[in-house]
């Protein structure tokens, strides 16, 4: 009954209780008191949010005001720097392009039979600045020279591989071995094993060409011991090359000739009881004996 007379109070309706119309004016009114406070709750908020948007404008136009140059030079510079990245990439592209097609047109002119024409083409790419074919173009000069017995200038080229800052490692330890390969037969051990001590590490993919070249300068150079040992490294290695490993049990075999052949003669043999150094002295009465006069 109390709970009927509540809505009809809450909705306006005229027939209700007495008792019952006093408490629905006191939910009524406790009611609109709770709006209120929703009302004014929501009401804060909102300022708060407005002031606090205000403050954060605040900031953001001073912050702008003082750097807003700088951000914007910034911004600026980064549109170039990508725009020049770009450009610079495209030619990068176009300039190798062009150099690998112009290395091919120099091959074909090889296989053609015509070195003069491709030497051309091969010293323009030597001296291009693009790094992979100016490596490859190097390696076919040297080449081309050494088919024509200009070892000096073959021995130039691989020399450029070997101290080029830009060719790939393996190209540039492959120079170094071959100008070191040239040099074999004028250089003494200590310019051998300069030129070679990059190339011996053992991740070196040339390492076992360059013991073998290391042990040859041994051998020319009166050290047999580091040549043997040098060698019997290189025939102990299972990564050594059969042709390698060939030639260093010949250069082997040629160490222990040499060696048995400087070894001095064995002393001659001496009687049986003499003293060494004193030779048997003849019997008395035999030294000075003439033959006895025939009988008259």
């Amino acid at each position: 009954m109390l709970a009927k007379a509540v809505i009809l109070a809450l909705d306006g309706g005229a027939s209700v209780p007495r008792s019952g119309a006093r408490v629905a004016r006191l939910l009524r009114r406790w009611l609109n008191a709770q709006v209120s406070k929703v009302i004014m709750v929501d009401k804060s908020d909102h300022l708060l949010r407005e002031v606090d948007e205000e403050l954060r404008r605040d900031r953001y136009e001073k912050l702008w005001k003082n750097h807003g140059n700088k951000l914007l030079m910034a911004a600026a510079a980064i549109v170039v720097g990508v725009g020049i990245n770009q450009v610079w990439q495209a030619r990068r592209i176009s300039a190798a392009q062009n150099a690998g097609a112009s290395y091919e047109a120099a091959r074909s002119l090889i296989a053609e039979g015509k070195p003069g024409d491709a030497t051309k083409t091969l010293e323009q790419l030597a001296n291009s600045g693009q790094s992979g074919f100016a490596t490859l173009s190097l390696l076919q000069l040297a080449a081309a020279d050494l088919k024509a017995g200009r070892k000096a200038e073959a021995l130039a080229s691989f020399e450029k591989i070997g101290n080029s800052t830009t060719a790939e490692p393996i190209l540039r330890d492959y120079g170094r071995l071959q100008a070191a390969a040239l040099r074999l037969g004028e250089a003494d051990f200590t310019e051998m094993q300069n030129r070679l001590n990059a190339v011996m590490g053992d991740k070196s993919p040339w390492r076992a060409s360059a013991r073998e070249l290391l042990a040859l300068a041994a051998m020319k150079g009166g050290k047999p011991e580091l040549a043997r040992s040098t060698f019997q490294e290189l025939l102990g290695d299972r990564n050594t090359p059969a042709g390698i490993s060939e030639r260093a049990r010949i250069a082997m075999a040629q160490l222990v000739e040499a060696e048995l052949a400087h070894q001095p003669a064995s002393p001659a043999a001496k009687p049986a009881g003499a003293a060494p150094g004193v030779e048997k002295a003849p019997s008395a009465g035999k030294a000075d004996a003439k033959p006895a006069a025939p009988p008259k």
